[in-house]
């Protein structure tokens, strides 16, 4: 890296979005998963509002772009945030930090159905070799009964992620407009469409529980908001493909912190399905170069591989 400060960049963000499946744990005692979804929404789009505010930068008023924002908002923030809260509920955090390592495959994926990605023979045998690691994950041969609803659901969030980057790539990102604008404009408009999933489990009480409130509140400012800007940083000095690598690190994050502070354990399977996975996500990740900045970063977007550095603008949490 050409910053020596970007290392512990890289770091803290594996830590931060690692973290989020805990923190989404520790919330359900407290909230259901669409109350989750809408506060970590509205946290994290209050901290990058204030960002951007403090920068100067502002968010522009063309409907056409903001109606692709909201497509993207449903995909690759309200839908899949709702979906993992439902998911670990009955799921450990650190297998739906695993699932979650998949989305860069169905980026992948879904760029290659809507004809934005090439299929060369590395990257097939990525694909390949990534969705071999899910099946070693789920073993439908031992008939463990892993293959739940809350298992489905964490798979679902991350379909639902690739879907929103594969529609950013082509519809939102390189046309002007300040990453972190964008995410803002984006969790803006994913905070209505986690107020109109509420009915589904989040018209209840909230029970008073310090812990699990404090967790959601983590998750919003520092997952969320503060993650989305620290990824952008790393973005900017030392491009998308170096700031991708955080899709690595983040599972093994999920998984240690469940392991320390939830006693989860992982059979010695799922653990090897993780490495197959990322295994998998190596082998489709395209190298980009260019002399611009820009260009790279609009090739990263098309490619969809670095699905976690571009969380926020779509990329999380994420």
């Amino acid at each position: 890296m050409n910053n020596p400060t970007s290392y512990l960049r890289l770091g803290a963000l594996a830590l931060f979005w690692g973290a989020s499946f805990l923190l989404i744990k520790l919330g359900l005692e407290a909230l259901s998963p669409t109350q989750i979804a809408l506060g970590r929404i509205v946290l994290g789009a209050l901290t990058l509002l204030a960002i951007c505010a403090v920068r100067g930068l502002r968010t522009p008023g063309d409907r056409t772009l903001w109606r692709h924002v909201a497509v993207a908002a449903v995909f690759a923030n309200a839908l899949p945030w709702v979906l993992l809260g439902i998911g670990e509920q009955s799921v450990e955090s650190g297998l739906a930090g695993v699932l979650n390592a998949t989305t860069p495959l169905w980026t992948v994926l879904f760029g290659l159905l809507a004809g934005r990605e090439a299929l060369p023979p590395r990257r097939a045998a990525g694909l390949l070799l990534g969705f071999l690691g899910v099946l070693v994950i789920f073993a439908p041969w031992q008939g463990s009964g892993m293959l739940g609803w809350g298992v489905l659901a964490c798979v679902a969030a991350s379909a639902s992620y690739g879907i929103g980057f594969v529609y950013t790539g082509r519809f939102i990102t390189g046309r002007g407009t300040p990453p972190l604008a964008l995410a803002s404009m984006q969790l803006t408009a994913a905070i209505g469409f986690s107020v109109l999933a509420l009915p589904i489990d989040g018209l209840r009480m909230v029970h008073w529980n310090p812990v699990a409130l404090l967790a959601v509140l983590a998750l919003g400012v520092v997952g969320t908001g503060i993650g989305f800007a620290l990824n952008y940083r790393l973005i900017g000095d030392e491009g998308p493909t170096t700031a991708s690598t955080v899709t690595y690190v983040m599972p093994v994050f999920s998984v240690l912190l469940g392991w320390l502070l939830l006693g989860e354990q992982l059979p010695l399977r799922v653990l090897l399905g993780m490495v197959i996975v990322l295994l998998g996500v190596a082998l489709t990740h395209r190298r980009t170069s260019g002399p611009s900045a820009t260009g790279r970063l609009r090739a990263f977007f098309r490619r969809g591989s670095g699905i976690y550095a571009e969380l926020a603008t779509n990329h999380p949490a994420k």
